[in-house]
């Protein structure tokens, strides 16, 4: 007959190994996930990858009543250039971190026919930091040809007087790089500028869960139009109604933004050595870019590490998102 002891022993030693067979399940559970969590990095939602937005400040200058283009001072580390809507005068304008106004600048050569974004990016004079202003928006689809306005960066100076709307500061004189499409007119509101290799791409702006991706090949100076070329689209599917209205790489050229009027995208080349263009390929995670009034602007803080927003209604809010 066997022993009440031997059977309690008996039931100890089952469910003692019962208990780490269990451990060990989830131990290689979250083995697993952790991993998979590491492989779908670009898919994951914002609050994995980004913190919550947090307003900096009111951009001070009134006079930047409708921003519709970002971009980070790369000859002023810590400051900002921005610039506003269609039918507005040819200016572009600096601010800081706490949107205090840093300047004015009118861009000669240049009008603002319909500005919408600004990039920046290398051009004809190695060593040299160049603006792209963006006069790309066509709403009514009557553009034949769409403009790039290319202007090296001017200097923000320190310690004199802040030049204004009503005052501003000239920069050099702009080349006017002319564009169009292979397929007839499009409206844009998105340019993106490649860091190293000023490899231009234009995001259409379209009722379209797929919008179409151009691009093209900065040119050196020939004044030719220049067509640009379908390369793909963004696949926008559950997410928005394709209305994208700004777009920026950042500085390492390993990342690229895009925003709509209620959130911002963000995708993320493979490896280092993979090629530009296939980042349009990649998984793309969502961010949240905070409460804009009408929002049309986004860019890269210039060590990479944050993004920013603008809104085109008064007060225009400044508006970071911090990488964790």
């Amino acid at each position: 007959m066997v022993k009440l002891s031997e059977i309690m022993i008996l039931v100890l030693t089952v469910s003692t190994l019962l208990m780490f067979s269990a451990c060990q399940g989830v131990s290689q559970s979250k083995k697993a996930k952790a991993g998979s969590a590491e492989r779908n990095q670009t898919n994951a939602p914002s609050y994995e990858v980004y913190l919550p937005p947090t307003k900096l400040a009111d951009l001070e200058d009134q006079a930047i009543s409708e921003s519709s283009g970002l971009v980070a001072s790369r000859t002023s580390p810590g400051s900002y250039w921005t610039h506003n809507d269609a039918g507005n005068e040819p200016l572009i304008y600096s601010f800081d971190s706490q949107g205090r106004s840093r300047g004015v600048w009118r861009v000669t050569g240049a009008t603002n026919y319909d500005w919408e974004d600004l990039s920046t990016g290398p051009g004809p004079k190695p060593g040299t930091n160049y603006l792209y202003i963006g006069d790309i928006g066509d709403n009514d689809g009557t553009r034949s040809e769409i403009v790039i306005y290319r202007i090296p960066e001017p200097v923000i100076p320190n310690g004199v007087p802040i030049s204004t709307a009503q005052r501003p500061n000239a920069t050099e004189t702009a080349e006017a790089i002319r564009l169009r499409y292979p397929d007839g007119s499009h409206n844009s509101e998105a340019l993106l500028v490649h860091p190293r290799t000023g490899r231009i791409y234009l995001i259409v702006k379209e009722k379209s869960a797929k919008p179409g991706i151009y691009a093209a090949d900065a040119p050196t100076g020939s004044g030719e139009v220049v067509t640009l070329a379908r390369i793909g689209e963004v696949d926008l599917s559950g997410r928005s109604e394709g209305l994208i209205n700004g777009g920026a790489i950042s500085p390492d050229g390993q990342r690229a933004a895009l925003s709509d009027y209620t959130q911002g995208y963000e995708f993320v080349l493979p490896d280092a050595n993979a090629p530009f263009d296939s980042i349009w390929k990649q998984p793309m995670r969502t961010v949240d870019l905070g409460k804009r009034k009408h929002g049309e602007t986004i860019c890269y803080r210039l060590d990479g590490k944050a993004l920013l927003a603008t809104s085109e209604r008064l007060p225009a809010p400044l508006i970071e998102i911090v990488r964790r």
